[in-house]
């Protein structure tokens, strides 16, 4: 059955009626019991039959992937879909390992791609790689043997190595809630990641830079709009700029850049701590392992600079003249409200990365599989463009979710500094805002908060590749 099969699939030419062909063949000798659907157990013994070598628990998985109707089997239209987008994936995949562009695979090319996921071999173990692979024992794999060789492994194995798609924070939108950048060991052991992280620490600077107005305006509208109480964009800056000129409305930039540095080691390093803990299978991170490591990183991180949070609440919030700068404000919250102001609002805080991590990845995955699937031809390679705007809409998804959570922690840290206002914990805080200005009072300043993602994302994009190409990072 394995010629067989071989001489079906894996022809240099195959036009689409023979593809259909070969795919109605073999679906009637994989349905063994003839009851028009293949299940898990006749997948099995199918694979087997033809010598296909195939992970544990693929069959399972190819069965779940392809089994739209739910009913535990892939009829022969979910069959032939299932191919179809997986050998799609398939030649995507191959035309990124060849580097050089020569229709075969290599040993260099498998080293270098396995080491761009992490994985430094001998080149003695790159070639009992390729020699399982390699058919026609040239020590080279061509289109036809790779696709023989993977057709039948779940497509969650090989999207790993379409590293276009690496979700990274280099998208600073001035919310410091999302997973942690990925390197690879290549990286970790070059220095490279330290550079990476650095050209990142500066575009995120810069980037808040610029849109600090606007960040400014929405903690102001956090803490100070209500129902009696209506500011909007244009009274809240007149507000600012009579009140402290143009310079006040920057107030808070400058601890806001500040945390950036600390955050970012701290969260990188215990990511990588965190993603080993919590692994199944070593060197392999799976997407809900990512998710808990991230979330996890991200509130060890959070806990660490907390305080800095607090007080570029307090500094953005700050009337002209009440403090003479950071460490003044310091002093006067420790003086005034104890070590315990320092950490107001923390619960809300924490609790907001978990909604944020998980729709921001969420989001990004479905857009980028919602890409490949139905526009990637040549390349899996989306250009800039798709990878911001899929980064943007999946940052802003994840901020719709965690808003409320970001304005209760906002009202939380400034409680003291606002006159009459009442110390509440955070449930009590909820209900209040609930009773007085009804759902949408949680999302009080979320215009300025979305009006800032576009030039947050496209500022830091560029101060990225600009600082890339002055460390020295190859792309």
């Amino acid at each position: 059955m394995y010629q067989v099969a071989r001489k079906l699939f894996f022809t240099d030419c195959r036009c689409a009626d023979n593809a259909s062909k070969a795919y109605e063949e073999l679906f009637a000798k994989l349905d063994t019991n003839k009851d028009g659907k293949v299940d898990v157990s006749e997948l099995k013994a199918g694979l087997d039959a033809m010598g296909i070598k195939a992970e544990k628990g693929a069959a399972q998985k190819i069965i779940s992937s392809g089994d739209r109707n739910k009913d535990e089997g892939l009829d022969f239209s979910e069959f032939s879909k299932y191919l179809k987008e997986h050998e799609k994936k398939l030649q995507l995949t191959f035309k990124s390992l060849d580097k050089n562009k020569d229709g075969r695979i290599d040993i260099t090319e498998i080293r270098q791609s396995l080491a761009d996921l992490g994985l430094e071999i001998s080149k003695e173990h790159a070639e009992k790689i390729l020699q399982s692979i390699d058919v026609d024992g040239t020590m080279t794999v061509d289109w036809n043997e790779w696709r023989e060789h993977f057709l039948f492994n779940p497509a969650t194995n090989l999207q790993e190595i379409v590293r276009y798609w690496k979700h990274t924070t280099v998208l600073d939108i001035g919310d410091s809630l999302t997973i942690p950048d990925e390197f690879t060991e290549e990286e970790k052991t070059t220095g490279l990641w330290w550079k990476q992280l650095s050209a990142g620490a500066v575009a995120g600077a810069v980037s808040r830079t610029g849109t600090a107005p606007l960040d400014r305006m929405k903690v102001f509208m956090q803490v100070h709009a209500s129902t009696t109480n209506k500011i909007s964009l244009v009274s809240g800056f007149k507000q600012m700029l009579k009140e402290g000129g143009v310079a006040s409305l920057w107030r808070g930039n400058g601890i806001n850049v500040m945390k950036i540095a600390p955050e970012t080691a701290i969260k990188f390093m215990a990511y990588e701590q965190y993603k080993k803990l919590l692994s199944s299978e070593p060197g392999k991170v799976k997407s809900h392992e990512r998710f808990m490591a991230g979330s996890l990183a991200g509130a060890t991180a959070q806990t660490a600079i907390y305080p800095m949070e607090v007080m570029k609440t307090r500094m953005t919030l700050r009337k002209t003249g009440q403090y003479s700068g950071m460490f003044d404000c310091a002093k006067k919250v420790l003086k005034n409200e104890g070590v315990k102001a320092f950490y107001k609002g923390y619960i809300p805080n924490i609790l907001g990365i978990i909604p944020y991590a998980g729709i921001d990845l969420a989001v990004y995955e479905s857009l980028k599989n919602f890409w490949l699937s139905h526009y990637a031809k040549d390349t899996a390679n989306p250009g800039v463009l798709v990878l911001l705007g899929c980064g943007t809409i999946s940052s802003t998804c994840g901020q719709l979710a965690s808003y409320p959570l970001a304005l209760i922690r906002t009202r939380m840290q400034a409680q003291a500094s606002v006159e009459g206002s009442e110390q509440l914990p955070m449930n009590l805080m909820v209900k209040k805002i609930m009773k007085k200005e009804g759902f949408f009072g949680l999302y009080r300043g979320i215009l300025p908060n979305f009006m800032k993602v576009i030039p947050a994302v496209s500022i830091s994009y560029v101060v990225y590749e600009y600082m890339r190409s002055g460390l020295g990072i190859q792309k």
